[in-house]
């Protein structure tokens, strides 16, 4: 929850714009505003204050205790120029919430963390545990000292300016491992979750008997409970009370399997008395290797100091680094069509693979670091290759295209490739067709189709075939790639065989270059529609018979209308 404070008629108007914007999100605090301020503390997990930011530094100052839990704080001006990161950039979100604080409010965001102020990613903020000289490295990354990057396990990080991978110059060391070290100076240790305990345990099993099993188990192995991403066992002891009260002790979700999988998955321990009691051979050794892994610590048993027979197992297994692919959509080209989960992820990869034009579009989002693959038109498949071979490598990668990269875009070919070995990630962006109908009015108001007219992938026999389906259901068509030098025959023949089954006034809209600085449009009709006049940039959409043109807008109805008294 994020609390609102204000002490003025024109913090409070700004207060209610947020408040309105993020119904859910927000709570207003009225009252003095040093109660206000007291009360939001600590009850929220961030706070804006419409106040100055001497006025809030005194009020929060008494209130501190740790930057891991103290809450995000954010100042806005009376002016509503600027919202200022005050308080818990990076533990508290605020660097983040000001942000989109200044997005909703039109103010300008102020981060002063040294990091976000270069482009650096704190070490804080990689997405996994961190212990040792946090500040110390950080400092040396800022000053451009060599930092050494030791990963003993891979993971996919985003890009931080190491310097080679086990560098031994100077004397700061990040250590990607999930070994139970203890930080040298000037070393941070960095907590990959990459290991995975399998566990069993009979009915009424003791939580303490479980977790103190689990805890010997990972210290004897001379392994850091911070990397367990998960406790796994069987379906029949999902609700078993000692095993979920230990996951959540453990702070990892519980996640179970059949016993049919577990029965397929060879272990160097089988046993009678599982297979007898839920159906496989097997529980601690198979759920952790079920989804493959180096078994790193074999089956062992729980010992009881009353003398009576254990009744908890568990095996730990490390789990191979999976690489990270974000299949990314910029969107038609204007930047503010550039989704924030889609900047997002392009300043988490630490590869860039993309059309060298796209690439450009976004070259100053990118994190100091990032590697970028480039090429040129006509390469698609590499790209998509070249993407998913990085992601195997256990880098995370971002796979730009245009609009939505889900439509005539790079996910195709991208998925076509990849297989379950990396995690794929879709980020989805503007399409050209809707960009085109916001520009036109509101062509696509009922059903409609998107159809290119590029016959380099796809034989002309199957584009004319869906064109005239589309023509005979009278369905709103959007043509992608209508004409270029080389295909200047194939949009007249779309058109002609549009009008067959629709009058030469049916509206058509023309754009290109949507959303971009030299975007042009017009709506003309199917009977006057000059195809000399389009090329590749050009998006053209053809209303159906109940399309009109009311005051230069293409619109199509929804297709019903709305009745007083209707139930």
């Amino acid at each position: 929850m994020i609390g609102l404070i204000s002490a003025t008629a024109a913090g409070a108007a700004a207060r209610d714009r947020l408040a309105a914007a993020w119904p859910d999100r927000t709570r207003v605090y009225e009252g003095p505003v040093g109660n206000a301020v007291r009360a939001a503390f600590a009850e929220c997990e961030q706070l804006v204050c419409f106040l100055a930011t001497g006025a809030v530094v005194r009020l929060v100052a008494p209130l501190l205790g740790d930057k891991k839990s103290d809450p995000g704080v954010v100042c806005v001006d009376e002016g509503g120029r600027f919202a200022v990161s005050l308080v818990g950039g990076h533990g508290g979100g605020a660097n983040e919430l000001a942000e989109r604080v200044g997005e909703l409010l039109g103010a300008e965001p102020v981060v002063t963390t040294a990091t976000d102020a270069v482009g650096i990613p704190g070490l804080d903020t990689l997405g996994l545990p961190v212990e040792g000289d946090v500040a110390g490295v950080t400092r040396a990354l800022l000053d451009g000292e060599p930092v050494a990057l030791d990963a003993e396990v891979a993971w996919p990080l985003p890009p931080v300016p190491f310097a080679v991978q086990g560098s031994t110059q100077g004397s700061y060391t990040v250590r990607l491992t999930d070994r139970a070290l203890v930080p040298a100076e000037g070393e941070v240790l960095l907590r990959p979750p990459s290991l995975v305990v399998g566990v069993g345990a009979s009915r009424g099993a003791p939580a303490d008997e479980v977790l103190g099993l689990v805890e010997g188990a990972l210290r004897n192995a001379g392994l850091s409970p911070r990397s367990v991403a998960e406790l796994v066992t069987v379906d029949a002891k999902r609700e078993e009370p000692g095993i979920v009260e230990a996951a959540a002790r453990l702070g990892v979700p519980l996640v179970t399997y059949s016993a049919e999988e577990l029965a397929k998955v060879e272990v160097p321990n089988p046993s009678d008395a599982p297979l007898t009691a839920v159906g496989t051979p097997s529980v601690a050794e198979a759920s952790a290797l079920v989804r493959g892994g180096e078994l790193l610590v074999p089956k062992r048993k729980s010992a009881r100091a009353d003398g009576h027979a254990s009744m908890a197992t568990c095996a730990v297994v490390r789990r191979a680094a999976r690489g990270r692919l974000a299949v990314v959509g910029l969107g038609p080209g204007a930047r503010d069509l550039l989704t924030p989960r889609a900047t997002a992820e392009l300043r988490r990869a630490s590869v860039l693979v993309g059309l060298d034009q796209y690439v450009d579009q976004i070259r100053d989002l990118l994190r100091p670091g990032t590697r970028i693959l480039e090429s040129g038109l006509g390469a698609e498949e590499e790209r998509a290759r070249t993407a998913v071979a990085e992601a195997r490598k256990g880098q995370a990668v971002a796979l730009i295209g245009s609009g939505d990269a889900g439509v005539y875009a790079m996910a195709s070919p991208a998925l076509a490739e990849a297989s379950d070995d990396i995690d794929v990630f879709g980020v989805p962006g503007v399409t050209a067709a809707l960009a085109a109908g916001a520009i036109l009015g509101a062509p696509l108001g009922h059903d409609h189709v998107s159809i290119s007219l590029s016959d380099l992938h796809t034989p002309w026999e199957v584009i004319e075939r869906r064109v005239r389906a589309a023509a005979e259901a009278d369905i709103v068509v959007t043509f992608y790639n209508p004409r270029s030098r080389g295909r200047d025959w194939q949009l007249p023949k779309a058109l002609a065989i549009l009008a067959e089954h629709r009058e030469p006034t049916t509206p058509v809209g023309v754009v290109r270059n949507a959303s971009r600085p030299d975007e042009s449009s017009r709506v003309t009709d199917l009977g006057s529609l000059d195809p000399a006049t389009v090329d590749m940039m050009t998006v053209v959409t053809v209303g159906n018979t109940a399309t009109r043109e009311i005051a230069g807008r293409m619109v199509t109805p929804r297709g019903y209308r709305w009745q007083e008294g209707a139930k």
